[in-house]
């Protein structure tokens, strides 16, 4: 059968391309229920690279036994419908994962799977097959299959590329699947004569309404007062729940679905309990002026502190600029001259850092399992002490427990501060006598020698202060350091 001129190229090529988008959208599909952490893309990359490699040998073994141009567009074809079902088991599947299994190594390994095993096992067969097809003579057989291979790399730096500075932040994951799946099923009806082209067009125009039913799906959503966006770092949900009780609407943004930040409508309270600690810089610097926020996510905090210290600053290093602009136009964040927004990595900024501050708010997550490990270790420990004046102060949110494996990377992170900072004191915000059960526990490094008494008349203070863990605290876990830091492993033993 005549196919078109250098068809074979071009579907190597976006088969190559699919290949790394597709594995890229695993993270963003994975994120929101197990995070971004290394054992996620360890399962996800491990999976996808087994599958290619299966590919190709099954691709070669077929190619051998049946080289027809009708099997390559099939082979096209099914990868397009394989990414048709992974965007709509997706969801239940990882729900499912997730209730019924706390271990994120397994989840991340089974729903790899299920989820992007197929697709990858096709496309990794289109290679070899494609390379068999196109052998004309044993002459310049090293040459045919260099040059395919070549494109089909050629292909996958291309969706890589454009993957990540375009397609994911622009389209979101499942408008971005459908996609994947309309440019396969068009890449093998190219392949085809017309006589067996009816079948190809009737899936091509269910996955166009499919795109469209995403759309108005999207839009029904955010019009209920869900949004649901991709952007450069994470997957943003942003929606709006009322308690009956109270009456009161909370607005939440969860990063990777995970809690990041909320505010009560209408009002300036602070709903997350952990975040109200970061008012005993009062306590520990009363003359504080100048302060800097690791981590912006809705501001909810730095909106509370400008309306709190009127004569104070805050500086907020923020890594994803659209987290700030949800935050303007979802959660009332307004321009302030007392406020400062960096859109950078935290240990970049402070890396760079000249200033000096009186107090260092710690916040950085993209998810319960994934901390910025940068932020963690000796290094950064020590340039947030080099960042603060001579009475600072350092208040970091933690997720972890105190003793046992929950409370190894807490114990690990105490241990890194103590080896900077003269003095280290930590809050249990939920219950300050239980050391077992994870939860938000304030760590504070003061950078001066003078040992408070932790007595305040400031009812509010007195109740944050009561939280101090008084019992030992073991000393069996080494330091982090830039070259040794693993956050998620011990962060893993939370769950």
């Amino acid at each position: 059968m005549k196919i078109l001129k250098h068809s074979l190229e071009i579907a190597v090529f976006v088969c190559g391309a699919v290949v790394m988008v597709f594995e890229l959208i695993g993270s963003r599909i994975l994120g929101p229920y197990f995070g971004n952490s290394i054992f996620v893309w360890t399962g996800l990359i491990g999976i996808i690279l087994g599958s290619l490699s299966l590919g190709y040998y099954l691709g070669g073994k077929l190619a051998d036994k049946k080289p027809a141009i009708d099997n390559l567009s099939l082979l096209i074809f099914l990868s397009a419908i394989f990414i048709s079902i992974t965007a709509l088991i997706k969801d239940p599947l990882l729900i499912f994962l997730q209730s019924n299994f706390s271990d994120i190594k397994i989840n991340s390994i089974v729903s790899s799977i299920i989820l992007f095993l197929p697709v990858s096992l096709l496309l990794g067969m289109v290679s070899p097959y494609a390379a068999k097809l196109k052998i004309e003579n044993l002459d310049n057989s090293g040459a045919t299959i260099g040059n395919l291979y070549a494109l089909s790399t050629a292909g996958s730096i291309v969706g890589t590329f454009f993957s990540g500075f375009y397609l994911i932040p622009k389209f979101g994951t499942n408008k971005l699947l459908i996609l994947l799946s309309i440019i396969l099923v068009i890449t093998s009806i190219s392949l085809l004569s017309k006589k067996k082209l009816k079948n190809k067009f009737v899936v091509l125009v269910l996955l166009i309404l499919g795109w469209s039913a995403v759309e108005q799906l999207q839009q029904t959503a955010k019009n209920k007062g869900f949004i649901d966006i991709d952007t450069a770092y994470s997957r943003i949900w942003i929606y709006d729940k009322t308690n009956n009780e109270t009456k009161k609407t909370t607005r939440t943004l969860a990063i990777n679905r995970d809690l990041n930040s909320a505010m009560i409508l209408n009002s300036d309270e602070l709903v997350f309990e952990y975040t109200k600690y970061y008012n005993l810089a009062r306590y520990f610097n009363p003359n504080f002026k100048t302060t800097l926020m690791l981590g912006g996510g809705g501001y909810s905090f730095p909106k509370k502190f400008l309306s709190t210290y009127p004569s104070s600053t805050i500086d907020v290093v923020e890594i994803d600029p659209t987290i700030t602009e949800l935050a303007v136009k979802y959660f009332d964040l307004k321009e302030n001259p007392r406020l400062k927004i960096f859109h950078e990595d935290g240990r970049v900024y402070l890396n760079q850092n000249k200033k000096k501050y009186d107090v260092v708010f710690g916040d950085a997550f993209s998810s319960h399992f994934s901390i910025p490990y940068q932020l963690t270790t000796r290094e950064a420990v020590q340039k947030t002490y080099d960042s603060l004046n001579e009475n600072g102060v350092v208040i970091l949110n933690t997720i972890s427990s105190v003793e046992g494996k929950k409370g190894e990377f807490l114990r690990a992170e105490l241990a890194t501060y103590k080896k900077i900072f003269p003095q280290v004191y930590i809050f249990p915000v939920t219950n300050p006598k239980d050391g077992l059960s994870a939860q938000n526990i304030v760590l504070l490094a003061l950078k001066n020698n003078i040992v408070p008494n932790f007595i305040s008349e400031d009812s509010e203070i007195k109740k944050y202060l009561s939280h101090l863990w008084k019992n030992d605290i073991s000393t069996d876990m080494p330091i982090l350091t830039d070259d040794f830091a693993p956050v998620e492993y011990y962060i893993n033993k939370t769950s």
